[in-house]
């Protein structure tokens, strides 16, 4: 996949594109040529709602219409434009023109960019494609993932992780770098995403776990049966009920027993703290240099009577995106 496809963000701090953005007009004038896909930062949105952009000796104009590609009869919203200020923004160069001192500036479009990232990229992804993402925003219900110059997908709470989490900031921070699997393109265009697919099974969780070890956990929900903990994304044991315990505290757990049969692991909480769980990179089980589409995924050890699979090979993608 060519790097201009990627998220916002990505592309800015290249050779490449310092080479098109920071030389000026003759650099810029070689951009539109070539039809390149470069990024800068907004400086600012003025009174008629187009961001300037950071490009040097050259001052960037977007006019609110190239901010965002929109379906025929849908607008840009204002704070579509308000909320790229400070941001990193993908674009196109589409021309020149000098402003009122006769200093030249240059047009540019991220709608342009956008285009062509549904065209050649996104149009062509299938249910099951592993692509790279970055979250853009969270909300209780999920987290919004930028999957390519700017286009946004969703990821919905239950799809971030098999351990079960009270809100996305659990697991993420804007700006964070992630990957995610297409789950589904529905009629309109929308896409939606999945993540626990790639943190690996119930079997590989649990096989860095030893029966006597005592390790970190964070209390993720208590029940009046036991307390869930979570010991990584994707693998939660249940302990025994703790009178001062509470949801979201870091607990150290002593591993009392591990039972493949029944998807179970049996905890004793040995202390729990208010103390924020140290927030660790994000451990992949799929090698994403190597894979790049999954089509069905397992999660449940072959010795249970319970399976818990995801499907992607049934998923209904609709590849008209625009």
């Amino acid at each position: 996949m060519s790097n201009q496809y990627l998220p916002e963000g990505s592309i800015i701090r290249t050779s490449e594109n310092r080479e098109y953005t920071t030389t000026g007009l003759s650099g810029l004038e070689k951009a539109m040529e070539k039809q390149k896909i470069l990024e800068g930062n907004v400086l600012l949105c003025d009174g008629n709602f187009s961001l300037h952009i950071d490009l040097g000796p050259i001052r960037g104009i977007m006019p609110r219409e190239e901010v965002e590609w929109k379906k025929p009869g849908e607008e840009v919203k204002d704070i579509a434009v308000l909320t790229r200020v400070g941001k990193t923004v993908c674009f196109k160069v589409l021309g020149f023109k000098k402003d009122i001192k006769g200093i030249p500036c240059a047009i540019l479009s991220r709608k342009a960019a956008q285009i062509e990232c549904m065209q050649n990229y996104i149009s062509s992804l299938s249910c099951g494609d592993i692509i790279p993402a970055k979250i853009t925003h969270l909300e209780n219900f999920g987290a919004f993932v930028d999957i390519g110059c700017g286009i946004v997908s969703l990821l919905s709470i239950d799809s971030i992780s098999v351990s079960r989490i009270s809100h996305p900031k659990d697991r993420f921070s804007v700006e964070d770098h992630i990957f995610v699997i297409i789950k589904s393109i529905d009629a309109c265009g929308r896409i939606y995403v999945s993540h626990r697919e790639l943190l690996g099974t119930w079997e590989e969780n649990a096989s860095m776990l030893e029966i006597g070890q005592t390790v970190p956990g964070i209390v993720r929900s208590i029940e009046n049966y036991g307390i869930f903990i979570e010991l990584t994304p994707n693998l939660a044991g249940l302990a025994e009920l703790k009178g001062n315990a509470k949801i979201n505290q870091s607990a150290a757990v002593y591993i009392k027993n591990i039972i493949p049969e029944k998807m179970k692991i049996k905890l004793v909480i040995i202390d729990s703290h208010d103390s924020p769980a140290e927030k660790k990179p994000m451990k992949y089980f799929i090698d994403t240099k190597k894979v790049n589409h999954i089509d069905n995924w397992v999660y449940s050890p072959s010795v249970s009577p319970k399976i818990v699979e995801s499907n992607f090979s049934i998923g209904e993608c609709n590849r008209t995106l625009i």
